[in-house]
């Protein structure tokens, strides 16, 4: 992934500190710098460089299988799988995401509410 230059792939490759909370052969998660939840974690694809959830191909289907269950193993693993978690992919800026890396937000550690309305 050396021509992927996105913040998230420079933690990739190690080239900026970041607290790694898992990772495997396709997936690397670490916590969010600017966490909304005290546990925020994302879990990006290690291999590919997705820019948007709508830049999905079908045969990447089983990529984001994966960072699903990586978000999901790590909630068991930490513990708070039982009292409920959150899973999130914003797509595009209208929607929050401001690294062009597909990558999925789990948030938990608390009652998270609901969603509010868009602005």
């Amino acid at each position: 992934m050396a021509d992927n230059n996105t913040l998230f792939g420079k933690i990739i490759r190690r080239e900026i500190p970041a607290t790694i909370v898992y990772e495997d052969d396709d997936v690397l998660a670490f916590k969010d710098i600017a966490p909304q939840a005290p546990v925020h974690v994302l879990f990006v694809p290690k291999n590919e460089l997705i820019p948007t959830m709508d830049d999905l191909q079908p045969a990447q289907a089983a990529l984001v299988g994966k960072l699903v269950l990586a978000a999901a193993e790590y909630a068991r693993r930490e513990g708070f799988a039982q009292d409920g978690y959150r899973v999130v992919i914003n797509c595009r800026e209208h929607a929050g995401q401001t690294v062009f890396h597909l990558h999925l937000h789990l948030l938990a550690g608390g009652h998270l509410g609901r969603f509010g309305t868009p602005h």
